[in-house]
């Protein structure tokens, strides 16, 4: 695992640009709905709140200026994202992190009013370890919600416009790309189905209170669409939701 997660690091630290105040907040990933149409978080003015991938600070800066958040807390695997995010926060005292999800880096317990991840849980080399600590962090009645490609869109392949099942759902594995936005950046992922995720979150000690499997935004509904096999693209989430958010509860 340390191995794995070393060479992510340094992926992340070549790429981390293309990043900045992509996939965060009001935003729930590419063409969701927003958390304006949503209304998913609780009501966060004056509590503390912790981002598990923390990217560009872009999600941090919405917790404060629009939610009202008074702490602003994040882990991160990469130390370019930290610096990005550190002038993202200037003048928010954030208290950010470099260090992957799945480790204990004695972040305090019982702490946190809500803990969130946009676009990065699936990260995790360890599902079960990473949901066990966010679960630690929380307040009882806290909130956890987080953000993901929908399990089923990696194995949605369009040709020429037709969508077609590609792979195995069913076998959860590894998943190497030899580059990542045409850098030589090797990343490896984790596959895993929606039921790892709900039942992972239900074996940590979470009652799940929400899943959406989010319809295209507001902002893109009178766009045209044309036909793209493009990852993501409006065509295919407009036929298959792209992203998978879940709300859970301590």
């Amino acid at each position: 695992m340390n191995q794995l997660l070393e060479s992510n690091r340094k992926s992340w630290n070549k790429i981390a640009h293309y990043f900045n105040g992509v996939d965060a907040l009001p935003s729930y990933g590419p063409f969701t709905q927003t958390e304006d149409e949503l209304k998913l978080f609780d009501n966060l003015q004056n509590k503390k709140v912790l981002d598990i991938g923390f990217g560009s600070g872009h999600s941090l800066k919405y917790m404060a200026e629009e939610k009202g958040a008074s702490e602003l807390w994040g882990v991160d695997l990469s130390a370019e994202q930290k610096s990005a995010a550190e002038k993202t926060l200037q003048g928010l005292e954030p208290r950010l992190f470099c260090a992957p999800m799945e480790q204990e880096i004695d972040l305090p317990q019982d702490y946190f009013d809500c803990v969130y991840s946009i676009y990065a849980l699936g990260w995790t080399t360890d599902l079960k370890t990473t949901l066990h600590l966010i679960y630690s962090y929380l307040k009882v009645g806290g909130s956890f919600l987080f953000s993901w490609d929908h399990p089923l869109y990696a194995h949605i392949k369009s040709e020429n416009g037709v969508l077609t099942l590609d792979g195995s759902y069913q076998q959860e594995r590894l998943h190497t790309f030899g580059k990542f936005k045409g850098e030589d950046a090797p990343m490896i992922i984790h596959t895993r189905k929606l039921a790892t995720y709900i039942n992972e979150l239900i074996q940590a000690g979470f009652t799940i209170e929400k899943v959406v499997e989010s319809e295209v935004g507001e902002r893109f509904k009178a766009e045209d669409a044309p036909v793209s096999d493009r990852y993501y693209s409006l065509y295919k989430t407009r036929r298959f939701p792209s992203t998978l958010i879940i709300k859970a509860r301590k």
